[in-house]
């Protein structure tokens, strides 16, 4: 489902002006990361996508829907969002009622709704856990409640606000498992994240943003060889590609398959 964003102005009461001007497009399918200094419009912007916030000024479309003609209920059938704080959206009794809650709101028949609990369950790695209480596991494992619950209704676009954030690298793997089988579905992945190395390894498409608009938008590869503006919005490269600079390799390096594929040439020569 692609996403249209047109002459985007948002201010917040008060008169702070978060959102000046920003004009985008995603594809469905696409793996999009979106980085920035706090302060940058990050957030401000991928609540527009849901109706949490309407514009100021300019459009926003999800599909063929005008999302200021669409309540933030009939949004959630089209835009997943998975909050930062996972008690911000945790309310349940128990981990597969939480994780039902959405697709049955949604009207899905009862043998679909099943199919995807089971599914966001086992790709979370919640089996085990359906009839705990999220407020007795950990952190970590609420974040994860958290994305089963938006995994399970099954929309065509999913946000992931800070995803890693407070993550082992364990579940950090795991949600990089979730955002290639989402790709493999074609569902459109947006993260907002100032986790940079997740981004590189994980995304296609880096937006670098600061002071409500867009600095760079492009390929990550392409972006990560900006580094003045990078610089300037207090956004340092990921580690590999840091690595990859330090020995000399041509390019930049975002994985670790790049990086080993980049020595193993430089062997050769």
């Amino acid at each position: 489902m692609k996403i249209v964003i047109e002459d985007l102005f948002f201010s917040y009461p008060g008169g702070v002006e978060a959102l000046a001007g920003v004009s985008l497009k995603i594809e469905p399918g696409e793996l999009v990361a979106i980085v920035g200094q706090n302060g940058a419009g990050k957030t401000t912007l991928v609540r527009h996508l849901n109706g949490l916030l309407q514009p100021s000024r300019g459009m926003v479309f999800v599909g063929d829907w005008d999302t200021r003609q669409h309540t933030v209920a009939q949004l959630a059938s089209r835009v997943g969002y998975v909050f930062q704080n996972p008690d911000d959206q945790l309310f349940c009794r128990t981990v597969k009622d939480e994780v039902r809650f959405g697709p049955l709101n949604l009207k899905y028949p009862s043998e679909r709704i099943e199919e995807l609990v089971n599914k966001s369950l086992g790709l979370t790695g919640l089996i085990g856990k359906e009839n705990t209480n999220p407020y007795d596991l950990s952190p970590t494992w609420r974040k994860m409640v958290a994305l089963a619950s938006i995994l399970a209704m099954d929309t065509p676009v999913v946000i992931l606000d800070e995803p890693t954030t407070g993550q082992d690298a364990a579940s950090i793997s795991r949600i990089a498992d979730i955002v290639a089988e989402l790709q493999r579905d074609g569902k459109s992945v947006v993260t907002i994240t100032h986790d940079i190395d997740f981004c590189a390894e994980n995304f296609k498409r880096l937006i670098v943003m600061g002071k409500g608009i867009v600095l760079l938008d492009g390929p990550m590869h392409q972006i990560l060889a900006q580094d003045e503006i990078l610089k300037s919005t207090y956004v340092d490269p990921p580690q590999l590609a840091r690595l990859g600079r330090g020995l000399g390799l041509p390019g930049i390096v975002c994985n670790q398959d790049e990086l080993f594929d980049q020595l193993r040439r430089s062997e050769a020569q």
